[in-house]
């Protein structure tokens, strides 16, 4: 098969077509203005394939729609296998596209960039220390809803896909929650592979400003110290000095604080692990956002993108060592917090500096369909100072314990928790266990759907109390690589969490009822013998007018209180192990 693709190559340049011709992508063929559909991209990559033994093309899952995911293997030696890569002492660097198909800026700069390493052995040497993992299209099916009027936010593709899944979700919010089959998917490639480096790339929306491309990385208290200095001190000095050499300044992804204003100043923050860059930093892994502009023209975009990729790798190369052992001890430090306090949620804190920030000039019009003042852009540069928004502070945090215990009936959790590369044990026999859990109270729910779930909203009871398990049941203990994984998925003060996804809803419901002549007769039984329990009733009464005019409420507040209702209502079944 290499004897052929040789021949065809001689055949094409005796033609007059030159080797580089030969193996131009359809975005090159296009000047820059188009993307390839997703046959043309497998062809394409198919042919990577049949020219150099370091390409090898495998597939990470079926989409919903019945297509399959591709998932594009780079190594020098061939190795297909995780195991022998990480033998060969080479650091994996994930690079994923098209997660918001719409977006498709990373494929495009990645089938280059793979080309140009194999077929003209441009920094080839980079796979000495490097093996990439290449995902051009994560959202297949969103990729194929083409058209030129997905983005309209966007200047180029000619046409492009659909941010969204066939099942209408967004990928970059189910990281945690795995709700998506593409999803789950990934999460088996991710935790087979546990990249070094996790990079992926999309597109802006929000303000015009000249940079084309901005980035995120978290460098805060969310991601273990090591990764955390790796990356502060080691990764980004060079990633801000090779981009501007390259003609392509960056500055840290940002957003107007009021939005649409842009004098209100800039905001930054640490994103959440249902993202992308917060997944990686739970997962103990430095992972790059990539967010190129949206009104630069595509080819633009495109090349920002093959930089901002090609630097990373050259990054990883100089310190591969000092980066494989920043995951590794930070993996260490993780597997060690169970009993120690883990900070969960976070929140953007009155503090800013003053920044020079290249934008351009802007004024205000009144707009009578939107009913107040819109920015317009006057796409005269202009150097602004503006407010800058980005040190975060802790808003809630917790002590973790040394296991969670989790009821048989709940195995769909223990499901996605192993996607995360939790190791889980099964009882073998009955336990009875003091344990620490919760009681919900004044639970709430989102007035909408989000991502296809209404999220829950309540304050948490801390109670103790003895539990008994029975064999079946699950035991996950908290001495893990994943540990904070694990955490924000089973911790409901977590914005993350099962319980605000909506995974508990049914814990809120009541399920048993009385009639009114028997609750009456219960109501005045409690309130004769406890004149504590009459006044408290009193009480609610004058405070609470809707309680006082809901007639059956006033006698299931007795209900509540009494031994006939339902123990297990607003009741987390999670128990949490804090002794051994």
């Amino acid at each position: 098969m290499k004897k052929w693709f040789v021949w065809i190559c001689m055949l094409a340049a005796a033609c007059g077509q030159p080797r580089e011709e030969a193996w131009r992508t359809d975005f090159e063929l296009s000047g820059g203005t188009e993307t390839p559909r997703y046959d043309a991209t497998i062809n394409y990559i198919k042919r990577l394939e049949k020219a150099s033994h370091m390409v090898h093309l495998a597939w990470f899952g079926v989409s919903p729609q019945g297509r399959n995911n591709p998932l594009v293997i780079v190594d020098k030696s061939g190795y297909t296998e995780p195991e022998k890569v990480r033998q060969s002492g080479r650091a994996v660097v994930l690079i994923q596209a098209c997660i918001h198909a719409g977006e498709p800026d990373g494929k495009d700069a990645g089938l280059m960039l793979i080309r140009d390493m194999v077929i003209h052995k441009k920094q080839v040497e980079l796979l000495d220390d490097i093996t990439v993992l290449f995902m051009p299209l994560f959202n297949v099916d969103g990729h194929e809803r083409f058209g030129p009027y997905n983005r309209i936010n966007q200047n180029g593709p000619k046409e492009m896909g659909w941010r969204t899944t066939a099942q209408n979700l967004n990928l970059n919010r189910d990281y945690l929650k795995a709700d998506a089959p593409e999803m789950r998917d990934w999460l088996k490639v991710f935790n087979r592979w546990l990249p070094d480096l996790f990079i992926d790339c999309h597109v802006t929306d929000g303000a015009d400003y000249q940079y084309v491309v901005t980035y995120a990385i978290d460098r805060s208290v969310n991601v273990a110290e090591p990764v955390r200095a790796w990356t502060r001190d080691r990764y980004l000095p060079q990633l801000e000095q090779s981009m501007k050499a390259s003609g392509y300044p960056i500055i840290p992804y940002v957003a107007p604080f009021n939005w649409g204003y842009l004098f209100s100043g800039l905001r930054g923050g640490i994103a959440p692990p249902r993202l992308s860059n917060g997944y990686g930093a739970v997962q103990n892994r430095p992972a790059l956002l990539i967010e190129t502009h949206m009104f630069k023209d595509y080819k633009t975009r495109v090349w920002g993108t093959y930089q901002m990729i090609r630097h990373s790798l050259e990054i990883v190369s100089r310190t591969k060592n000092d980066l494989i052992q920043a995951n590794r001890e930070a993996d260490r430090i993780t597997e060690s917090l169970g009993g120690k306090t883990l900070p969960l949620n976070f929140k953007l804190t009155d503090y800013y500096r003053t920044i020079d920030f290249a934008g351009y000039r802007h004024h205000y019009i009144y707009s009578e369909f939107y009913g107040d003042s819109i920015i317009v852009w006057d796409s005269v540069p202009a150097l602004l100072k503006l407010r800058y928004y980005d040190s975060s502070a802790v808003a809630d945090s917790i002590v973790l314990p040394l296991a969670y215990l989790v009821p048989r009936s709940y195995a769909s959790l223990i499901e996605v928790l192993r996607l995360h590369g939790a190791q889980v044990q099964e009882l073998k026999e009955e336990q009875e266990l003091e344990v620490g859990s919760y009681r919900f109270e004044n639970v709430t729910f989102a007035s909408g759907p989000y991502e296809g779930r209404f999220r829950a909203d309540y304050r948490l009871v801390p109670i103790t109390e003895k539990r008994k398990y029975h064999q079946g049941d699950y035991r996950i203990e908290m001495n893990q690589r994943c540990n904070r994984v694990i955490a924000h998925l089973l911790e409901p003060r977590s914005d993350d969490s099962f319980a605000r996804w909506g995974f508990f809803n049914s814990l809120f419901e009541q399920k048993e009822y009385g009639e009114a002549y028997k609750l009456d007769e219960l109501a005045r039984q409690m309130a004769s013998s406890d004149t504590s329990l009459r006044n408290a009733f009193n009480h609610k009464l004058k405070t609470d007018t809707a309680f006082a005019r809901n007639n059956y409420e006033r006698l299931n507040w007795f209900y509540k209180k009494s031994p006939y209702f339902d123990q297990n209502y607003n009741r987390y079944p999670i128990g949490l192990l804090r002794t051994k």
